[in-house]
């Protein structure tokens, strides 16, 4: 007789009031004591463009568990939309939620006794959020995203929400009017998919692909193809196969498939937030993944493609050219990817990737040619960040790789984004915006609109951005987030001045104060914290419990 985990909701007299409750849903007592139960965790919502169609996902995911002979059971997580929250208190909300996320799917898991999970996902921080779940509950899991936006058409061209964002100071110096303004923000965003860009989001699906978590297609199928429904059935039936042959995450997530993970996001050009994600996610099972993990990867994987925000390619015109399989298949031939891991469709990355091939080598470059001979994302370390920075490489234009220049300190967003718009950053100037790290922000908000002013305002190839924030994947420039320790645990950052000289060195993997240790110490005796931003609530308590984002902003296990 199969031992199944929903028998303790389900098997014995004393279970009758509970299998009572069941076949109040509609269920069969035959169908409730034969078949397995499976809870389907989808992040439906309608204020996030990524997410208003998952319930076309989920229903067809329930069609592939009826068929494979599942129940399924659908519940919900919250998302929240990363651009809505941009430039305002919002933004401290996002990384936080991600703990929301994991911890509400852990407790229906463990109240329910589900026999396995399909997690219907897209956006940034939910991805992340259901793969911590899943490697915390170690039963049968499997992923499946509502898939990218498709890039929106504006004067013959491809664009995306990063041309309204950098066109935003146009519009305030008045050099485009509102009207045209308007007409962009039609354009950019053209339906429902996570936005376009090789953004946190798409990076993240691209990853759960790429570890093994996915059905080959998840990152790259966009939302308005069939190809997407396709595909969610085909995940409803895989996750009774995983249930029957008892295939948990443990024997999926193994240091050999983050690091598969790590290579594909460094040769995508992927965001630097999933460096945060990944550690957050390895945390879970103890896997070894650090900064230098990161780095070392990033100095042996080459970048194979040019996706917006770096290049004019979008996930629609990568998934053309061959998708995740490919790029694997392409670092396979330098020995960068692990074949013998396993996946969720039950055989290995090499059993996969049978077959792939590439029809635009100028979308995934051959090895041998690659956009760059490093990955997308660089680890810095210095006296600015003993404990390391992270700066998306691939994003910085070639004459600010090693760059030095005079501080601007802020210790908000907001003051930064109206200096650079009243002309008070000028080229050389290095931007420091600090107390926005996980205690500080709190929950490390993105600094996306000041590094898109930067760029709209033609600053992006002229002036740095440090920051113990983060950063979108749809930033572009030199910009250094993720500084550690950040500012409000009275890391360095906290006691940079306006004028003092910042050296980038992102070659040498190097980011220097360049102020004499005598002072730095006179500095730090005259440092003080200052007042928490949030003094009530889940960000509060967020605050007093997150990590540092060298270690993936999670909570502390033990208080």
């Amino acid at each position: 007789m199969t031992i199944r985990l929903s028998d303790r909701v389900k098997k014995g007299t004393k279970r009758g009031a509970h299998r009572s409750l069941i076949k109040a849903l509609g269920f069969s007592h035959k169908d409730i004591m034969e078949k397995p139960l499976i809870g389907i965790a989808s992040s439906k919502s309608e204020i996030v463009p990524g997410h208003v169609h998952l319930d076309r996902i989920s229903q067809a995911v329930k069609e592939g568990i009826y068929a494979a002979g599942g129940l399924p059971f659908e519940f919900n997580t919250i998302a929240i939309c990363d651009g809505i929250c941009m430039g305002h208190e919002g933004m401290q909300c996002p990384l936080p939620s991600r703990e929301l996320i994991a911890d509400s799917i852990e407790l229906m898991e463990i109240a329910h006794a589900f026999d396995g999970l399909v997690f219907v996902t897209n956006c940034d921080k939910i991805t992340p959020g259901m793969m911590m779940a899943s490697f915390r509950l170690n039963i049968p899991s499997i992923m499946v995203s509502g898939g990218p936006m498709i890039a929106g058409d504006w004067k013959g061209g491809k664009i995306d929400v990063i041309r309204v964002l950098e066109t935003m100071p146009k519009v305030e110096k008045g050099e485009v009017s509102l009207e045209e303004f308007y007409e962009l923000e039609r354009a950019a965003s053209p339906g429902i998919g996570c936005c376009a860009p090789i953004a946190t989001a798409n990076s993240m699906n691209c990853i759960a692909e790429a570890i093994g978590l996915a059905l080959p297609g998840n990152g790259t199928i966009p939302a308005v193809y069939a190809e997407r429904t396709v595909l969610a059935r085909a995940t409803g039936e895989k996750v009774i196969e995983l249930v029957n042959k008892g295939l948990t995450p443990d024997k999926i997530f193994t240091k050999k498939s983050f690091e598969n993970g790590i290579a594909v996001d460094m040769a995508i050009g992927g965001s630097t937030n999933t460096v945060l994600h990944l550690m957050a996610i390895a945390y879970e099972g103890n896997i070894p993944i650090n900064l230098d993990t990161f780095d070392q990867l990033s100095r042996m994987v080459p970048r194979l493609c040019n996706l917006s925000p770096n290049g004019p390619y979008h996930l629609e015109d990568l998934w053309r050219a061959g998708g995740i399989p490919g790029i694997i298949q392409e670092l396979s031939k330098k020995d960068l990817i692990s074949l013998d891991a396993m996946t969720v469709t039950g055989m290995t990355v090499q059993a996969n990737i049978k077959g792939a091939q590439i029809s635009n080598q100028e979308i995934i470059r051959p090895i041998e040619n690659p956009y760059d001979v490093e990955g997308g994302i660089a680890i810095l370390y210095g006296n600015l960040a003993p404990d390391g920075a992270v700066v998306k490489q691939s994003a910085v234009a070639r004459e600010m790789l090693h760059n030095k220049g005079s501080a601007k300190v802020f210790d908000y967003e907001e003051e930064a984004v109206d200096a650079i718009l009243q002309g008070r950053v000028g080229a050389g100037d290095v931007v420091v915006i600090r107390y926005e790290g996980p205690k500080g922000g709190p929950g490390m908000r993105e600094m996306l609109l000041a590094t898109s002013t930067l760029a709209g305002s033609g600053l992006d190839k002229s002036v740095a951005l440090v920051t113990d924030g983060r950063f979108s994947g749809a930033t572009r420039g030199a910009a250094i987030g993720h500084i550690s320790p950040e500012a409000m645990e009275g890391g360095p950052i906290a006691i940079v001045q306006d004028g003092d000289l910042i050296e980038i060195d992102i070659k040498n993997r190097k980011l220097t104060l360049e102020v004499s240790p005598s002072e730095m110490e006179k500095r730090f005796k005259a440092w003080k914290a200052p007042e928490p931003k949030a003094k009530t609530g889940f960000l509060h308590r967020y605050s007093q419990i997150a990590t540092s984002a060298s270690t993936g902003a999670i909570m502390k296990s033990k208080l």
